[in-house]
């Protein structure tokens, strides 16, 4: 057993709660870009989400991702969190646990992106509580655990591109199909109500991802600064990638662009960013950026109403960034890696990244389709067109983000956001 290391043991409790801000900071980022009668709806997705998944991870999730199990499912050694301390090396595995327990979390709150406006809330817990169990643990045993069948073939993936990204990103496109399009869409107008809170959920993300990436090194050392400086510049160069995009095809640049791309460029780097140089990560957000940028694009031409463009930035995005690791990878950054085919690697690399993809796609798209089609037969999926016309603040949780106020005064709703006040309270 290691001795524990004070520094390594620090890095990764600070990391943990760095990433677990990152959900607070999602939902203000989609909560941006909703319509203003939807704007506490999603934010309560992503905050149910922070509850109900750190009972469900602590329960089972943990153990069915990193007990010893088989090559395709973990054991039930840290059933209810036992036993933590066997594992102890050098940082307490119980810190290895918490770490862990915020990527558990924020992964289905990605799904929420894609569901805007028209889910049932009760649908939307039995779903997350399912598909935590069912696909998130699974898939991240099969990468991350040292039993996982991906992992054992050599699979790279440094912080969650395949696990994380590419994952929720096909669940969002598959629940997104079979819950329906939003009322009006493509036609309506669904513009984002506040971008402000878009480019302040972009920053809290930015920030909390450096804990997501460089954490995942599990120590305070050459390899999490290699991260944190990838994770930066793949960062920087996908906004330059998307905007360019931007640029040529609408003759404007926008805020709004700016923060996708940052994410965009968050998400690519992701898997790669402890195996990849820092020239390396300038390919990888440049590309990111602009690709993630035209895939936009796609869901309109084939009518799925994923509403705040989930697959576009985190399935296009985790699915290059798990790509391009195999040709960007080096020994030189982290020796416990590989070298990628421009490093002079073989194609293996790129074969064993593609298995992966093909897995993760294809066991997360399947299972998520059964448990969605399980939910809309029995309890259902969908609001009714009265609530979502409504708006499910009000609908669903009996609140209101804005006050309105009367329409001389300039705007139809005060700067504060307030929940609906009692009337006694108001006399």
């Amino acid at each position: 057993m290691a001795e524990l290391n004070s520094g390594d043991t620090a890095w990764v409790l600070i990391s943990a709660a760095i990433v677990l801000f990152m959900t607070p900071g999602l939902a203000f980022f989609y909560g941006g870009m909703v319509r203003a009668k939807n704007v506490l709806g999603m934010l309560m997705q992503n905050f149910f989400t922070m509850g109900m998944i750190t009972l469900v991870w602590s329960v089972i999730g943990f153990s069915l991702a990193f007990g010893a199990g088989n090559g395709f499912w973990g054991g039930l050694d840290f059933f209810a969190l036992q036993d933590l301390t066997a594992s102890d090396g050098a940082y307490p595995y119980v810190a290895f646990v918490a770490f862990q327990m915020m990527f558990a979390v924020i992964t289905p709150a990605l799904i929420t992106g894609a569901i805007a406006d028209r889910m049932k809330f009760s649908a939307f817990a039995v779903f997350i509580t399912l598909w935590s169990i069912l696909v998130y643990s699974p898939i991240a045993h099969w990468v991350w655990a040292s039993t996982g069948w991906l992992f054992e073939r050599g699979a790279l993936d440094f912080a969650g591109g395949t696990v994380v990204h590419a994952n929720a990103g096909i669940a969002a496109i598959v629940l997104a199909v079979v819950l329906g399009n939003r009322r009006g869409w493509p036609g309506g107008d669904f513009r984002p109500h506040n971008v402000p809170f878009v480019l302040l959920g972009t920053g809290i993300l930015w920030v909390g991802w450096f804990g997501f990436n460089a954490g995942s090194a599990l120590g305070a050392n050459k390899v999490a600064a290699f991260a944190l400086l990838n994770t930066q510049i793949g960062a920087a160069t996908a906004i330059l990638g998307w905007i360019a995009i931007e640029y040529l095809r609408d003759g404007k640049a926008t805020t709004l662009g700016a923060a996708s791309g940052a994410v965009a460029g968050l998400v690519a780097i992701t898997p790669a960013c402890g195996f990849v140089s820092p020239m390396g990560s300038i390919a990888i957000g440049l590309l990111a950026g602009a690709i993630c940028a035209l895939a936009t694009s796609i869901k309109g031409k084939v009518g799925i109403d994923d509403s705040l463009d989930v697959g576009a930035v985190h399935l296009v995005g985790g699915v290059l960034g798990a790509l391009l690791t195999g040709f960007f990878a080096t020994i030189d950054t982290n020796p416990a890696g590989k070298d990628g085919v421009f490093y002079g690697g073989p194609w293996k690399v790129v074969l064993e990244q593609l298995i992966a993809i093909g897995a993760t796609l294809g066991y997360s798209a399947v299972v998520t389709l059964l448990i969605a089609l399980a939910i809309k037969y029995t309890i259902g999926l969908k609001v009714s067109e009265e609530e979502e016309e409504q708006g499910l603040d009000e609908a669903l949780h009996g609140e209101t983000a804005y006050r309105q106020t009367s329409l001389s005064s300039g705007s139809g709703f005060t700067s504060v956001a307030a929940a609906r006040v009692p009337e006694e309270a108001q006399a």
